[in-house]
């Protein structure tokens, strides 16, 4: 286990020693301001891909375009997360429950392989719900499950892509997840946000940590220190 100050690592991300000066300037106003220009300028300058999706979208699957739906914010308050459709409705026509692998087109598996379907959430990022980099916001229906330590993660606003994104996004168990998450709360800085966006950026490239072994996305966080559910 790393010592407080060390780099930050996999292996310290079980540390719950908090980085000294982890406020200054940074937490308290320049990551906000670093949010809002660069998701203002993509979504911008990302208008024109967004517009090309959304019409595949609801060829393919007709309306709604967007998939919204509550999640946990900072402190825990709940804010309406907007990405793009990938999946059919969660019932048949005789209202028997469909499986995530067989709800998931084709289309929604090029949207999240490519991480496409996650552009919607710019506009949660300027809105102020979300940032670009933080623990990724999961379900509702999850608050209760954690640990105090576990909790801790909403002491900051949820990100579009995290730190534990960046060290097997779904390919990781919940407990491994949620650690992370907790890690990057105590060591968040702008040096390790840059670092987080640039490794998103390869990770996305290469289309690492889809899924959960086994699984079409990812299976449900069952509590404490239990294994992994769909975030989407």
């Amino acid at each position: 286990m790393i010592e407080r100050n060390e780099r930050p690592g996999r292996a310290g991300a079980g540390s719950t020693g908090r980085k000294p000066g982890r406020g200054g300037f940074y937490g308290r106003a320049g990551k906000r301001l670093l949010d809002i220009a660069l998701a203002s300028s993509a979504l911008i300058v990302l208008l024109p891909l967004m517009a090309v999706v959304g019409l595949l979208v609801l060829a393919a699957l007709g309306r709604p375009v967007f998939f919204r739906q509550l999640r946990p914010g900072l402190r825990s308050r709940p804010f309406t997360v907007y990405k793009f459709r990938t999946m059919r409705e969660s019932a048949s026509r005789d209202g028997a429950p469909v499986p995530d692998a067989e709800r998931l087109t084709r289309l929604g598996r090029i949207l999240r392989a490519t991480s496409l379907d996650e552009l919607p959430t710019l506009w949660n990022v300027v809105r102020g719900d979300m940032s670009l980099v933080g623990p990724r916001p999961l379900l509702v229906e999850y608050l209760p499950r954690y640990t105090a330590e576990q909790a801790r993660r909403h002491e900051v606003r949820p990100g579009v892509t995290g730190w534990a994104q960046v060290n097997g996004r779904n390919a990781t168990t919940w407990e491994e997840r949620l650690r992370l998450d907790v890690w990057y709360v105590d060591h968040r800085s702008l040096a390790l946000d840059l670092r987080i966006l640039a490794r998103t950026v390869g990770l996305v490239v290469r289309r690492r940590g889809i899924s959960a072994a086994g699984h079409a996305t990812m299976p449900p966080f069952e509590g404490g220190a239990g294994e992994a559910r769909n975030d989407r």
